[in-house]
C-alpha cells in the first residue's frame, strides 16, 4: 500500500474544513475533485474514508474512524512540510515578502510594532504591514485574502474554537482589571457591582461578554450607564468620576492619577489569539515567521 500524500492533504482539508464543500473552497478546487481524491485515497488504502450517508460530507466533516485516523497521520505530515519550507527558506535566505497583519489597537502597540521592528532588522526581506481590525471584520478580511495574520480578543473564560476556514492559536491571556475613579475612596470589587455605574462595552465585544458572564454568576444587574469601544475613551469616563470600567492588563498607562485599578478574579482576563486561513500553503513562510516572532514575543 503505498499513500499519496496530496491526497492525504486534501482528506485533512475535509476534516478541518468540517465537509467537502468547504474543503473545496479551501484548497481551491471543485467539491467534485474534493471527492475523487478522496475515493482514489480509499481506493489505495482499502478502507472507506468518508461517511457518505451524511450528504456526501455537505453536513460535518463524516470522517469514518479510518478516515479521522489518517487525517491525524496527514496533519503531523503537514506540520513536518511546513517545518522543512520554513527552515530551508530560512537556510537559502528566501524568506521574502510582505505579510499584512490585522489586530487590535493595544495588540498593535505592544505586539505589532515592536515585532515590526525587530524584524525590520533582522529579516528586512519580509515586509510586516499593519492594518488595525475589530475581531468580526478582521476574520471577514482575513478569510478574503486581505490579510495574511489576524490578532484577536476574546473572553478566556469561553472555550476557543476555530472559526470555519481558520486555525487559531493561542499567544496569551491578559488580566483584567477593575478600573476605578480614585475619587471614590476604598472601594471593594463587590462594591463597585453592586452599587456603581459602569462603562460597558458594543455588543458582541470582550467587555460586553465579561459583564454578561460577571452579572449572571453573581445575580447582579449592572448600570450600565456607558458604553465605549476603545479602552482610552472608557479610561477617560473613569477618571471623570462617571463610572467603573473593566480594562485589561495590557491597556493600562502604569500610572494615572485619577484613576485606581482593583485586582481580582472576579473579571478574568481576555485571551489573545493568532489567527490564520487553512490551506496546503498557509501560511507563507514570510508569514510563518512573523507568527514565530509574535508568538515569541507574546511568551517573553
Amino acid at each position: 500500500m503505498q499513500i499519496d500524500p496530496r491526497r492525504l492533504a486534501v482528506l485533512r482539508a475535509v476534516a478541518d474544513a468540517g465537509g467537502v464543500l468547504a474543503a473545496a473552497s479551501v484548497l481551491h478546487l471543485t467539491p467534485s475533485a474534493v471527492s475523487q481524491h478522496i475515493a482514489r485515497l480509499e481506493a489505495e488504502t482499502g478502507v472507506t474514508l468518508l461517511d457518505r450517508s451524511r450528504l456526501g460530507g455537505r453536513r460535518a466533516a463524516g470522517l469514518t474512524a479510518a478516515g479521522r485516523l489518517l487525517a491525524g497521520h496527514a496533519a503531523k505530515l503537514g506540520q513536518v512540510l511546513a517545518a522543512a519550507e520554513h527552515d530551508l527558506a530560512a537556510f537559502t535566505g528566501q524568506v521574502a515578502g510582505p505579510v499584512t497583519v490585522g489586530a487590535f489597537p493595544t495588540a498593535i502597540r505592544h505586539l505589532l510594532v515592536p515585532v515590526a521592528a525587530e524584524l525590520g532588522e533582522s529579516a528586512p526581506a519580509v515586509g510586516l504591514r499593519i492594518r488595525q481590525y475589530e475581531p468580526e471584520p478582521g476574520r471577514a478580511a482575513l478569510r478574503a485574502g486581505e490579510l495574511d495574520l489576524l490578532i484577536t480578543e476574546s473572553d478566556a473564560a469561553t472555550p476557543a474554537r476555530d472559526p470555519a476556514g481558520l486555525r487559531t492559536v493561542k499567544l496569551f491571556d491578559d488580566p483584567y482589571r477593575i478600573v476605578v475613579p480614585r475619587r471614590w475612596g476604598p472601594v471593594s470589587d463587590l462594591d463597585v457591582l453592586r452599587d456603581r455605574p459602569w462603562v460597558d462595552g458594543p455588543p458582541d465585544t470582550a467587555v460586553r461578554r465579561v459583564l454578561d458572564r460577571v452579572s449572571a454568576q453573581h445575580g447582579v444587574t449592572l448600570d450600565r450607564r456607558h458604553e465605549c469601544l476603545e479602552f482610552p475613551a472608557a479610561l477617560a469616563v473613569v477618571a471623570a468620576g462617571l463610572a467603573a470600567a473593566v480594562v485589561p492588563a495590557l491597556a493600562l498607562p502604569e500610572q494615572h492619577p485619577a484613576v485606581r485599578a482593583i485586582t481580582t478574579p472576579l473579571v478574568g482576563a481576555r485571551r489573545l489569539d493568532l489567527m490564520h486561513r487553512r490551506g496546503r500553503h498557509e501560511p507563507s513562510p514570510a508569514a510563518r515567521l512573523v507568527a514565530a516572532a509574535l508568538t515569541a514575543k507574546a511568551r517573553w
